[in-house]
């Protein structure tokens, strides 16, 4: 199979979906692998590592795209990137379609097939999104508590507290990957974290993380009465491949204090915030209602040496499969969004309805 990895283009997008190392082991395995130059630089990796690795390096998207049969890539097709993408092509990438609709459509008129890493799933898990959530849920407290400082325009709260001083009140909505570790990287700091879920097996999880933890059901009663008195909310529910639902209403955002910060961390599938619309790393917020929400569709490309080098690890083996058996292969259930040109995802055929 011949395997292209696109240099990621989107705006404040440092990403590489495989690291040099993981070339070396398609390389291995008898693919042929394209590199775009520039594709590893903003993780730290240079064109001169791919090659090592037995990568042949393409200058210019066009090149990559049109040497390649299997095109895997961190972040969705933009505007620029679609024209390349052909009949020829498998793209295996997080997508989140429900929520973008036009792209869809626009995959579908390609004659695209395509795989998404968010909806692939393995014993009711989602092994490809696991690792970018779990750096979402830390960057989030982290990015919060900054938010939080008078200087950003934050109401001036330190999370932890200090003796004398309130701790800061932090609510998840939501305690899988991204909303448990946002969680436990508030509790380590000395927050008062208050944690929604409907599970309750992950409640009982997170009322184990610290006795500055309160883990309860998701009624929309308790969740409105929480958020009005948070300095920090985070949203963090996921329904698989659809878009998020609005769990925190205008009316919620309202009774906020001044100054409080939200932050939507399924921005990406459409928020689950009422207030929220997409932004970027280069314009990250914007005020409403006189609270700061933050709502960088990319979040994890902050850090993104960390990020490729996770998403790699998980991602090689899924490559191995669907350059070898095809995007029909029971191992990557769920993750076949569309087919030849033919939507085949029940939530993103529903979306582009």
């Amino acid at each position: 199979m011949r395997i292209g990895i696109p240099r990621e283009i989107k705006p404040w997008e440092g990403r590489v979906a495989l690291v040099p190392q993981a070339v070396a082991a398609l390389v291995q395995a008898g693919h042929e692998v394209f590199v775009q130059a520039g594709a590893g630089e903003g993780s730290g990796f240079s064109d001169g590592e791919y090659e090592r690795h037995g990568a042949h390096v393409r200058i210019g998207a066009r090149a990559l795209y049109g040497a390649a049969e299997l095109i895997v890539k961190v972040k969705e097709p933009i505007a620029d990137e679609v024209p390349f993408l052909d009949a020829r092509h498998t793209l295996f990438s997080y997508l989140h379609l429900a929520a973008n609709p036009a792209l869809a459509l626009a995959l579908k008129s390609a004659g695209v097939t395509a795989v998404a890493f968010e909806t692939v799933s393995r014993d009711g898990v989602l092994p490809l999104l696991i690792p970018m959530s779990d750096i979402a849920g830390r960057l989030a407290v982290q990015i919060g508590g900054q938010l939080l400082h008078g200087p950003a325009g934050g109401r001036g709260v330190l999370l932890g507290g200090v003796p004398g001083a309130e701790r800061g009140r932090v609510v998840v909505i939501g305690a899988g990957s991204a909303g448990g570790n946002a969680v436990r990287t508030a509790a380590a700091l000395g927050a008062q974290v208050t944690v929604f879920d409907k599970a309750h097996a992950r409640l009982a999880a997170m009322a184990d993380v610290g006795a500055n933890v309160t883990a309860l059901a998701a009624y929309e009663e308790a969740i409105a009465h929480a958020v009005s008195a948070a300095d920090l909310v985070i949203g963090a529910v996921l329904v698989a491949g659809a878009r998020a639902p609005h769990v925190v209403t205008r009316a919620m955002v309202a009774s906020m204090a001044p100054g409080s910060v939200l932050i939507d961390i399924a921005i990406d599938q459409g928020g689950c915030i009422e207030t929220m619309h997409p932004t970027d790393y280069g314009a990250p917020t914007y005020v409403e209602e006189g609270v700061v929400h933050f709502a960088v569709t990319n979040m994890p490309g902050a850090v993104p040496r960390t990020a490729s080098q996770a998403l790699s690890a998980v991602l090689l083996p899924y490559v191995q499969i669907l350059a070898s058996a095809g995007p029909s292969d029971e191992r990557l259930s769920g993750g076949l969004n569309v087919r030849a040109g033919e939507i085949v995802h029940p939530a993103v055929a529903e979306a582009c309805a």
